[in-house]
């Protein structure tokens, strides 16, 4: 019997009802229609294509940038007894062979494929034997171009469409302005324009955005003030460090985090923190994808966001739980400075991205026409180093590299170690009888895990030392050996971000780069400078300024941000001096001097400037030097 997607929510989730607008992206895809979905941080958008697809025959394709994140997709799906897999930068050939081999002639139900798999033939020529239900693109806004994340790679998933041309897409997004919801639509050819939205506004959120000579004590006051847990976002891994321990000197509970740290010590730090045994985590913008902390209290930059898409995103892992939860950017004239600073940088002139090409490829030893699909760990810091070049400048030149197609880029993410048995159980076991040397690890690797004839498993060698009385340097060698032996595939940890060569290698000089593009997104990242700006300086209500840029014009202010509540004190404020001078001149006419002077609210300016406006609605008039109430 089919399941209704009520009773899946149930069954697998635990939930007797949905959210907002889940319900009717889940029918809308259920009837064949491509769909973009629009929900805020925190909205529950995965739901809506692991429902419909559990309801249907076939696998659900799921195109996601964020390999952390696919990751704990797959391990949350796979807790729910969902079978699913992810196929990601960094696995080896086989090894991708094998997962789509099990995508076509087994159960998986979700497929998780970072964007840039699809320039592989390997991968679209599988896909096209595959039983799919549904496309479901994540974080749709990297296909556009005016997305202040775009992505190369997204490029590529339209081409999807060829391969099972009835099967429908659904995109989803927490962030995007009007254009990019039409480019979305466009880039990925939608049969007809088909939008489901829910608004973008937080009501509990108060977002604040304060200019502060010293951010570090207001920073302190504010994590004192709100109390609970929260996240400070900071510029660089050096501040990260610099932060937490100002907050440990202080008496906050405060880690530091950073792409820059081991697996473990990142997992060790986020566990801590999302257990809340640690208050606050200081950390880059690598922190906080696929984390589902709902009861963050307060979430503080301590350095201006590039993009308002970037900030509400960022500002939205506060308040999950719908309580009152407080957003906060802190910043001086010199982050405003940064800014723009940065946008320099990130438009590098030609010949500087032609170069860094040229040494990408003497860095990987890679000979002229030769390199096309090769995959290599790639850590730009060392590289910028080795070269001297400036990092941002090179970061921008590889993602304008992307773009042009001759290279694809990948996060960093930790990848554990891998094996697979390359003979089948009896030869296995003659071996163990001829090489005592190997009988200890091959039976531990049999005890602990499953399928290891069939397909790789993830491994971890510490635990095998511990396990064996080992070294860890002797297991490594151990494994090492079984693959030299032809008895094992072994694939070593790795949590470096992943650079792949699509082309063969060119003269640099001849390297095509798109400068049209390369203006045209010059322009649309001033425009998103530009906006940040205007969220900083014009005066509006924070949230009705961010609802506006995402195209909600409509909405109420929100009573409650630090413009709301600054507006609300001076009008308090007028209202009081208003009550004090009617008390008064109804007593009596009194001169300027006397009235002014008796009146205990506020400033003698702002008192001055209630009087003028009430002798301007004609409730006040001067009369020979004395003023009079005459309002009825």
């Amino acid at each position: 019997m089919v399941q209704n997607s009520l009773s899946i929510l149930k069954q697998y989730w635990g939930y007797d009802g949905f959210r907002p607008l889940q319900e009717e992206i889940i029918s809308s895809v259920l009837n064949g229609r491509d769909t973009l979905a629009l929900m805020p941080t925190g909205g529950g958008k995965s739901i809506c294509f692991q429902i419909p697809a559990l309801m249907q025959e076939g696998i659900c394709v799921v195109i996601s940038p964020l390999i952390a994140l696919m990751k704990d997709q797959v391990e949350q799906l796979r807790g729910r007894g969902i079978e699913a897999i992810a196929i990601y930068s960094g696995m080896g050939y086989r090894e991708i062979d094998i997962a789509l081999d099990n995508c076509i002639f087994g159960k998986i139900k979700f497929l998780y494929l970072a964007p840039e798999r699809l320039y592989s033939d390997l991968v679209r020529e599988r896909l096209r034997y595959m039983k799919v239900n549904l496309w479901a693109i994540d974080e749709a806004h990297c296909i556009s171009q005016w997305g202040y994340d775009f992505r190369p790679s997204y490029l590529q998933i339209a081409q999807l469409r060829e391969l099972h041309p009835k099967v429908p897409f659904l995109a989803v997004t927490a962030t995007a302005t009007p254009n990019v919801v039409v480019d979305i639509q466009e880039q990925l050819g939608f049969v007809s324009p088909h939008v489901l939205s829910r608004s973008f506004a937080r009501v509990n959120l108060g977002y604040m955005a304060l200019e502060e000579e010293n951010k570090m004590n207001r920073m302190l006051r504010i994590v004192k003030k709100v109390g609970g847990t929260g996240v400070v976002y900071v510029r660089n891994r050096r501040e990260t460090q610099e932060v937490a321990r100002f907050l440990l000197n202080h008496g906050v509970p405060a880690d530091y985090y950073h792409a820059g740290l081991g697996m473990k010590e990142r997992s060790a730090k986020q566990d801590a923190w999302s257990s809340n045994k640690m208050r606050v985590i200081v950390a880059t913008n690598a922190f906080g994808m696929g984390i589902d902390k709902s009861d963050v209290r307060f979430v503080i930059h301590l350095d201006i966001p590039d993009s308002l898409e970037a900030y509400y995103q960022e500002a939205g892992r506060a308040g999950r739980d719908e309580k009152k939860a407080f957003p906060v950017l802190l910043y001086q004239q010199a982050d405003r400075d940064r800014l723009w600073t940065n946008l320099e940088s990130s438009f590098p002139e030609v010949s500087f991205i032609q170069q860094v090409y040229h040494y990408l490829a003497n860095y990987y030893q890679i000979a002229y026409g030769s390199g096309q699909g090769l995959f290599f760990d790639f850590d730009i810091v060392e590289f910028s180093k080795k070269y001297t070049l400036d990092l941002l400048q090179t970061l921008s030149a590889l993602k304008f590299l992307e773009r042009d197609g001759w290279l694809a880029l990948s996060e960093a993410v930790y990848i554990p170690s891998r094996l697979k048995f390359e003979i089948d159980f009896q030869e296995l076991y003659k071996f163990q009888v001829q090489s005592a040397k190997y009988d200890p690890i091959i039976k531990a690797v049999l005890r602990t895990y499953g399928g290891v004839f069939d397909f790789y498993v993830p491994i971890n060698e510490y635990e095998f030392a511990k396990k064996l009385k080992l070294p860890y340097e002797v297991i490594v060698e151990l494994l090492q050996g079984l693959e030299k032996q032809q008895i094992a595939s072994y694939l070593k940890s790795t949590d470096k971000p992943q650079l792949q060569f699509l082309q063969s290698r060119v003269d640099y000089k001849n390297l095509y780069i798109d400068t049209d593009f390369l203006r045209e997104r010059r322009q649309i990242k001033e425009r998103q400078v530009k906006a940040v700006y205007a969220y900083l300086d014009e005066g509006m209500c924070r949230s009705q300024a961010l609802l506006s840029y995402f195209g909600e014009l409509e909405s109420a202010v929100c009573g409650v941000c630090d413009l709301c509540l600054s507006r609300n004190f001076k009008e308090e404020q007028e209202l009081k001096i208003e009550q004090e001078v009617r008390v008064l001149l109804l007593e009596k006419a009194l001169a300027l001097h006397e009235l002014i002077d008796a009146i205990p609210v506020s400033d003698e300016n702002k008192r001055i400037q209630v009087l003028r406006r009430l002798v301007d609605l004609e409730k006040v008039e001067l009369r020979d030097s004395l003023y009079y109430w005459i309002a009825h």
